[in-house]
């Protein structure tokens, strides 16, 4: 049986950087004249637990979808990039433009990813996941905020009328025992 690997799993490459390939069927592609240049791109999607990446433009494979019209989506054969193992790619040195392997160090304070030339490897800005196109802004939050005070303020006063009505059943109760 497979053990399945538990906590954090760290790993160099991060969504945004730009990498490789070092092995496998990207890194066998050659130009007009016979030279090997295998591929660069961008990460696009990384999966730490699998050890997985996906590329942008690199291992592409045709997927069969089909329709579904209750939620408006188009069926039909798609490229997408398929996963690849974090072994067959590398960060590109920003000194050299070659692959390189990285190192963490601490500078000024700060954990960095150094490459084998010491230069820094500036972490890509990518905030969000890929299905997130655009952040949530303040003022939707601040709608979101005032509909759930407006919700729960209503649902006290409900409870409210409840334990009032128990009360007054109650008290009518007692009165009609005393009688």
């Amino acid at each position: 049986m497979k053990t399945v690997k538990k906590g954090t799993i760290r790993n160099k490459i991060k969504r945004g950087d730009t990498v490789v390939f070092i092995a496998g069927r990207e890194y066998n592609r050659f130009d007009s004249n016979g030279n090997r240049v295998p591929l660069r791109g961008k990460v696009i999607a990384v999966e730490p637990r699998a050890g997985k990446v996906k590329v942008e433009g690199g291992q592409i494979m045709k997927k069969s979808r089909k329709p579904i019209p209750q939620l408006d989506k188009k069926g039909g054969i798609f490229e997408e990039e398929a996963w690849v193992n974090m072994s067959n790619v590398a960060l590109i040195d920003p000194e050299t433009g070659k692959p390189t392997r990285v190192k963490y160090e601490m500078r000024d304070g700060n954990k960095v990813r150094v490459a084998k030339s010491g230069k820094v490897i500036v972490e890509p800005d990518v905030k969000f996941r890929k299905d997130l196109a655009t952040p949530v802004s303040d003022t939707v939050q601040q709608e979101t905020k005032v509909v759930q005070d407006a919700e729960t303020t209503e649902a006290e006063q409900k409870i409210e009328e409840v334990v009032k009505g128990k009360k007054t059943k109650k008290s009518k109760e007692e009165s009609e025992e005393e009688e």
